[in-house]
């Protein structure tokens, strides 16, 4: 199966998309980036001990989807969820602070890196499960049509997800129920070491989606534009009471499975496959796209950048100089108090 990505230069179309919801695109990109940079700096370092699972060459994907989705909709994540964390409008604060273990942190420094939660935009969790949240998610999207909201529940997942007999559930009970669901599969083309095809046939993710009766489509995931205006479209339908929808957003981690090292040496991918995706960088394209139609200046660009590290300073600081949860805590929240 081909992993290189295509030779074209995508098409950013901007109709109908206002300049500042143009730039905070690219805001909300380069914020996961220089956070998910610093979190791999202090891994290195040995000052972070959780297992992190890294978002780096996938932010348009969380971006464009959770953009197109309200503040009270909900977002199921992956251990690879930090992007989605910040998309969706979690604190960058308490996000660090719950990498590095502190008791401010979102899960109050019990979860780490793949146990996210922020119920105040809608994140009810994410899951170091692979597809522990699928199921979960399904459970959401029930409760809200058994109320009759019109509250979608979005479920990212990665390409190995389809594997796991629950996705399969899942989708037929989403589609014979015709659920409020949003599943958005980021297919990155490696599930932990093993690259698609050593595990598929044929690279159809989209069509076992279609197999289930959901309407599915496969997009440019390193396109913020088409993530975006393709998820609009199908949070429409949804909220319209037209079921569950599907879309395969192709993309690539520029990292290993877990921590910083981009796995080169083990022989998990050629340096060729790598650098022609990093080519795509979904950020340096969308910058170029901006600067190219002058919707940004170079000044504005540098501000944006200066500003984001300021912010990532602040929630390092912050992170550091909160307390660790108390050991006369361990035990809390284990089991319901009654």
């Amino acid at each position: 199966m081909n992993k290189m990505p295509p030779n074209k230069f995508p098409v950013f179309d901007r109709t109908g998309v206002d300049s500042k919801t143009l730039k905070g695109f690219l805001i909300a990109m380069i914020r996961i980036r220089e956070f998910e940079k610093l979190i791999a700096k202090h891994v290195e370092e040995n000052k972070i001990i959780t297992p992190c699972h890294l978002y780096i060459g996938q932010e348009a994907i969380a971006t464009g989807v959770c953009k197109s989705l309200r503040k009270d909709d909900y977002v199921f994540g992956t251990h690879r969820s930090h992007g989605h964390y910040l998309a969706k409008g979690g604190s960058l604060k308490k996000a660090m602070a719950e990498i590095f273990g502190r008791s401010t942190g979102c899960s109050g420094g019990r979860g780490g890196s793949m146990h996210l939660c922020a119920p105040e935009v809608g994140i009810l969790g994410t899951s170091s499960i692979v597809a522990g949240s699928v199921p979960i998610g399904i459970g959401a999207g029930l409760a809200e049509s058994i109320k009759e909201t019109d509250r979608i529940s979005t479920i990212f997942h990665g390409d190995g997800v389809p594997e796991e007999g629950s996705w399969n559930e899942s989708l037929n009970f989403a589609g014979i129920n015709k659920l409020p669901v949003l599943f958005v599969c980021e297919n990155n083309f490696y599930c932990t070491h093993l690259p698609i095809e050593a595990r598929r046939i044929k690279n159809n993710i989209a069509e076992l989606a279609s197999a289930h009766g959901i309407p599915s489509v496969t997009i440019d995931g390193n396109n913020v534009l088409e993530v975006y205006r393709t998820s609009q479209q199908t949070v429409t339908k949804i909220r319209r009471g037209e079921g569950p929808q599907f879309i395969e957003c192709k993309t690539y981690r520029w990292l290993g499975h877990v921590g910083p090292k981009d796995n080169l040496e083990v022989g998990l991918r050629c340096r060729e496959e790598l650098d022609a995706w990093k080519t795509r960088c979904p950020i340096k394209m969308y910058e170029e796209f901006l600067l190219g139609n002058k919707i940004i200046s170079q000044e504005e660009k540098e501000s944006i950048h200066s500003l984001i590290q300021c912010e990532i300073d602040d929630a390092l600081h912050f992170s550091l100089s909160s307390p660790y949860p108390l050991k006369l805590d361990l035990l809390k929240h284990v089991h319901k108090e009654r």
